[in-house]
């Protein structure tokens, strides 16, 4: 038997490169960003959300989700875009990050793609010193003319010393104690 391949790790990176991934894709503003369906856990309305002291700017605070307390992060703001009132199109999407999770609040969720390794290109540098943190990749959307699609890492969006300190502020808001700045 012949085939093109000189071993089996050459069949294994094949199968990889063909292999497709989902990824459920928001928008801000005209732009479109895509998240790695596996980190994703739920798809909620936006909601009241509980204000916590001593937080990044982006960390909206925190909801109350079946029970579970999820700090919330709003994308525009991590982004530096211009922020806009909250509408009936905003959501907040739960995703899985560092074994915690986080709602990320965006202006509205389009749909979920099925994108097959191959037709995604590595994130830009557009110098020799700037790295894109959050893209893991670019892809078109071939249902929207090809519109680009920008693929984030979700894991990347927040580190998991931030989520730890989140977390850390939540139980002791939670608790009755004080945060950080508080007792000092």
């Amino acid at each position: 038997m012949t085939n093109d391949f000189d071993s089996m790790d050459e069949i294994y990176e094949a199968e990889e490169e063909s292999s497709i991934i989902k990824y459920l894709t928001f928008l801000l503003e005209e732009e479109e960003y895509g998240l790695d369906i596996k980190y994703v856990n739920d798809i909620i309305q936006f909601q009241k959300i509980t204000k916590m002291p001593d937080q990044p700017e982006y960390i909206m605070g925190v909801i109350n989700l079946r029970g579970n307390i999820i700090p919330t992060m709003d994308i525009r703001k991590r982004f530096n875009k211009k922020q806009i009132e909250y509408n009936d199109r905003t959501c907040i999407i739960v995703v899985e990050m560092h074994e915690e999770q986080v709602g990320l609040i965006v202006d509205t969720v389009s749909e979920v793609l099925a994108i097959e390794n191959n037709n995604i290109s590595d994130a830009p540098r557009f110098n020799n010193d700037f790295h894109n943190k959050y893209i893991s990749g670019i892809t078109k959307n071939k249902e929207k003319d090809d519109q680009i699609v920008i693929l984030l890492d979700c894991q990347k969006l927040l580190k998991e010393e931030q989520i730890n300190e989140i977390k850390e502020n939540e139980n002791l808001v939670l608790e009755g104690g004080k945060t950080n700045d508080e007792g000092k």
